[in-house]
């Protein structure tokens, strides 16, 4: 399991929509782990902050009550994968949220707080994000209770109606489509939690579909799924990446960079700007930490790690080195030796 991380499921859900809304796709080209690659990998966790992030476009996009049951509305059955077939599965509606709750970190991070009280009765779920943007939080909260209340329709095969509906943030001006999503006006805002309620009827009658062998397989599958997880590399994590490889090869230019990276040199320059770097700060830092790793191969003279480096001769590295480091190429490998 990768902290600080979601499924590609889940993000290429709310990517999807959110371009739906009208968010520029060069705003989103900008985040990490977006790509059609990388969200193609059911291992691959993307960064938490890139969900955060595209939350706030979507929400900003889409002002008001409303955002969240755009993504609610197309999250098909299926769509996040082994999560939505677990929420689905068990001898009953509290049965199957209830044994689910462990593996809910395979679609979102651990951070976020999921929570189901069944007491042989009504069925609760519990939800807070730890998005703190206010808009974006909202439209969290709107799409998680409506997520769930889809799909106890879909286990049960009943269009259930909740005994309530209870969110965190103050309510929007106008929220009709909250109460027309939710089938009631039982709504509440302001409220300590991001609750819905079901009837104890529909929680704890036996689910039609109900596979208890299924729930298992499907149990075992996530927890693999959570073992064999990686995080994708930042953007920041890619780049440094790509650099290295170009000081490597002796390629390095800022339009060879940004072209492996499928974006312009003045993009790039923009990004490293935001991340409080420069490109030539950048292209320092690489030569200096692989100028590191060569000097300790005694059997690599100086000229020819400066040649390694894209350096024009010794000297250069030299004077190079010692703005880097405070000492001379020849004083690091005595160091090294003592």
């Amino acid at each position: 399991m990768v902290d600080g991380t979601v499924s590609t499921h889940l993000a290429r859900l709310v990517r999807d929509v959110a371009l739906t809304l009208g968010v520029q796709s060069e705003e989103v080209a900008r985040l990490a782990g977006l790509d059609d690659r990388t969200l193609d990998d059911d291992l691959n966790r993307v960064p938490m902050a890139t969900l955060g992030r595209l939350w706030e476009l979507l929400a900003w996009a889409a002002p008001g009550a409303g955002a969240g049951l755009r993504v609610a509305e197309a999250a098909r059955l299926g769509c996040l994968s082994t999560w939505d077939y677990l929420v689905t599965n068990g001898s009953t509606l509290s049965e199957a949220f209830r044994e689910s709750v462990p593996y809910h970190w395979v679609v979102t991070d651990v951070s976020e707080q999921f929570e189901v009280v069944d007491d042989s009765g009504p069925l609760t779920v519990r939800y807070q994000s730890m998005v703190d943007e206010n808009e974006a939080a909202a439209a969290i909260h709107e799409y998680v209770l409506a997520y769930y209340l889809e799909r106890a329709r879909q286990a049960t095969g009943q269009h259930i109606t909740p005994t309530g509906v209870t969110f965190a943030h103050e309510a929007p001006r106008r929220h009709r489509s909250l109460a027309d999503a939710f089938g009631t006006d039982r709504i509440e805002f302001g409220s300590p939690a991001n609750t819905i309620t079901f009837p104890a009827a529909d929680a704890q009658a036996p689910l039609p579909r109900a596979d208890t062998h299924l729930a298992t397989l499907l149990r075992s599958h996530a927890d693999l799924l959570l073992t064999a997880s990686r995080a994708v590399p930042q953007w920041h994590d890619q780049f440094r990446e790509m650099l290295s490889t170009a000081v490597a090869q002796d390629t390095v230019s800022l339009d060879t960079v940004a072209a492996r990276l499928a974006t312009s040199p003045r993009t790039l320059q923009r990004r490293l700007a935001e991340h409080g770097t420069n490109w030539q700060d950048e292209v320092d830092a690489v030569r200096y930490e692989q100028a590191q790793r060569m000097l300790r191969d005694d059997g690599l003279t100086v000229g020819a790690i400066a040649a390694r480096l894209g350096f024009t001769d010794d000297r250069a590295l030299r004077k190079a080195f010692q703005r880097w480091s405070g000492t001379s190429p020849a004083s690091f490998r005595r160091a090294l030796q003592t």
